[in-house]
């Protein structure tokens, strides 16, 4: 999710087109890259009003990397200049000791096309952007970083389902995860009806899919469980009416109703949600849809706590391993941004 660039003005005026990451480095185990997996030396910088970083943020507590990769969260309302770090004392992260996150890419590449984005990761020593691919961090958290891993962290992208991982992945992205953004930023009726109509009939599908499995992809929670997640759990808050995808509300379903209740109560995903976030980012910063930038009270966010009676579908949600254990001092959601 960028920030920056045209302004927060621009939103709904123009088609919307997904930026492709245009740092694409990738940190390894063997360092191919010039980047070498190794404990604390880079910073994750996330916003928790953005589903894209969210799965890293997600994919980082299931698999106890917290020591490892330390975590830096952004004001969710970004303005002209990017994500800012006015959460955090003086409004400079403390790590890193910059204002705003278009700095450390700056120092990676003075008058870099494309906007500044999360999740981003950031070399400490350097202050410089590593990467902002989205699509490939987390994969990598689960494969490369496996030395880092938490004893009993699952294998969220087993070899012997990839193909498959990957194939249900597209779909997610190409109709809903980046389908929603196309019906929101549409301006004109025709690009917003398909997009609307691409989002519901994945939903169907879906629904269809896991009407008889607990999981996307096998019997335990993967990469494909995470990009859903992350969507689905915006989708009442803010999809649903910012962005006009309101066919009917997740609530509505009860297969994925009850998908996503059973993901949020499972430990390092419900944990990392933060509503307070999504729904002032969502309707402060796209000005273009909603010039006002009034944050509405609802929805009422009680039912993602009531059972979800999944379980008695089997599965085993860590396979072989375990939960996460408590969320590390410093990272909890504050009271208002949890139901």
């Amino acid at each position: 999710m960028s920030g920056g660039g045209d302004g927060n003005e621009a939103y709904g005026h123009r088609a919307f087109k997904r930026s492709r990451s245009h740092f694409t480095d990738r940190i390894t185990a063997d360092g191919r890259d010039g980047w070498p997996v190794e404990a604390g030396r880079y910073r994750l910088v996330v916003s928790r009003a953005c589903p894209w970083a969210s799965r890293a943020v997600i994919s980082r507590r299931l698999l106890g990397l917290e020591d490892a990769l330390p975590l830096a969260v952004t004001d969710p309302v970004q303005d002209d200049r990017s994500w800012r770090f006015t959460l955090d004392p003086d409004g400079r992260d403390p790590v890193l000791g910059i204002r705003y996150l278009a700095e450390a890419y700056e120092r990676r590449e003075p008058g870099h096309p494309g906007g500044v984005s999360v999740p981003a990761v950031v070399d400490v020593p350097s202050g410089r952007l590593v990467t902002n691919d989205y699509q490939q961090l987390t994969l990598d958290l689960a494969t490369e970083w496996t030395a880092l891993h938490r004893p009993g962290a699952p294998d969220l992208y087993p070899q012997k389902l990839r193909d498959e991982i990957d194939a249900v992945m597209a779909d997610v992205y190409e109709d809903l995860n980046n389908g929603v953004y196309r019906a929101g930023f549409a301006h004109e009726q025709a690009g917003y009806e398909a997009a609307c109509t691409g989002v519901f009939r994945r939903l169907e599908l879906l629904s269809e899919r896991l009407a008889g499995q607990r999981y996307l992809v096998g019997d335990t929670i993967t990469e494909a469980d995470i990009r859903l997640f992350t969507t689905l759990v915006r989708f009442d808050a803010v999809y649903h009416g910012h962005f006009k995808c309101n066919r009917w509300k997740l609530t509505e379903d009860p297969v994925l109703w009850a998908y996503a209740r059973d993901l949020f109560q499972t430990p390092g995903f419900g944990d990392t949600v933060d509503f307070d976030h999504i729904k002032r980012h969502y309707y402060q910063v796209h000005a273009g849809i909603n010039p006002t930038r009034i944050v509405p009270l609802g929805p009422d966010l009680s039912g993602w706590l009531t059972p979800d009676r999944r379980e008695e579908l089997g599965g085993r949600p860590f396979g072989d391993g375990t939960p996460p254990g408590p969320v590390p001092a410093g990272e909890e959601v504050p009271a208002r941004g949890r139901p």
